[in-house]
């Protein structure tokens, strides 16, 4: 019998969760009550069926952030099956996949596709579900950005950009929504030690090392690391707490 957590009696969707980090995110929010919806490009049901397994209750989703009908599916199909959302997690990015380069190098496509996907994908999520909070008057909206925001780290400027960019939306849309009782909070992970990075070999060797080197906690972070964060801010815990950036990356950013 699943105890009673931290989110009992509410729904979450979380894009971008078929795989590595967003999957641990949906499982830790279905281990503290919540009903969580596995939503991916790719197939996220071997993730929902592991919810459902370990006494959970999730639905598996196909849905392409950048496609706005494709997000307004993703959410009627949430709500029909789980209930209207309460938590929305916009984890959907690329990153783990992409080639450290000098922004010289990096090509118009490969720019519209890192902005399409990590910008507009929030945009489009936030667009989609925020009818279904204000009808309710409560939300908690948590966009993903980086701790890279606050570093000038280089050989990535595209992703670099597009997580400052979420760090600029989530506080604009805290303003807008604060008076509908939705609150919109950043989680800025560091380096992850995710199944994408930790398979490309782009995030081998020094990379790595410097990263650890710059911590006041000096080991490398793990999935596992950033749930309690999230959770936090995804409960009743942080009803008020807006705008804000929480970083989770053992101490390299200090801000």
């Amino acid at each position: 019998m699943q105890r009673q957590g931290r989110l009992a009696g509410r729904t979450a969707i979380v894009t971008g969760a078929a795989q590595g980090i967003g999957a641990h995110y949906a499982r830790a929010m279905a281990a503290e009550g919540a009903s969580v919806a596995v939503a991916d490009v790719l197939d996220a049901a071997p993730v929902a069926r592991a919810i459902v397994d370990a006494g959970g209750k999730a639905l598996a989703l196909r849905a392409d952030v950048t496609d706005p009908q494709s997000v307004r599916q993703m959410v009627a199909a949430a709500e029909a099956s789980l209930g209207p959302a309460d938590i929305l997690v916009n984890n959907a990015a690329l990153f783990g996949n992409l080639a450290r380069k000098r922004f010289e190098d990096i090509d118009g496509a490969e720019w519209d596709r890192v902005m399409s996907v990590n910008v507009r994908g929030v945009f489009e999520c936030v667009k989609a579900v925020t009818p279904q909070m204000r009808r309710r008057r409560y939300g908690k909206i948590v966009n993903i950005a980086s701790g890279t925001v606050f570093k000038g780290t280089p050989m990535l400027l595209h992703y670099v950009t597009s997580k400052g960019a979420i760090v600029a939306m989530t506080r604009a849309l805290a303003r807008e929504l604060g008076e509908d009782g939705i609150r919109v909070n950043t989680l800025a992970p560091g380096l992850v030690m995710s199944e994408n990075v930790v398979s490309n070999p782009a995030w081998k060797g020094g990379v790595v090392e410097n990263t650890v080197a710059s911590r006041a906690i000096k080991r490398e972070e793990m999935p596992e690391d950033l749930l309690g964060a999230l959770v936090f801010l995804c409960s009743a815990e942080s009803d008020f707490v807006t705008g804000q950036v929480l970083v989770v990356d053992g101490g390299s950013v200090m801000h």
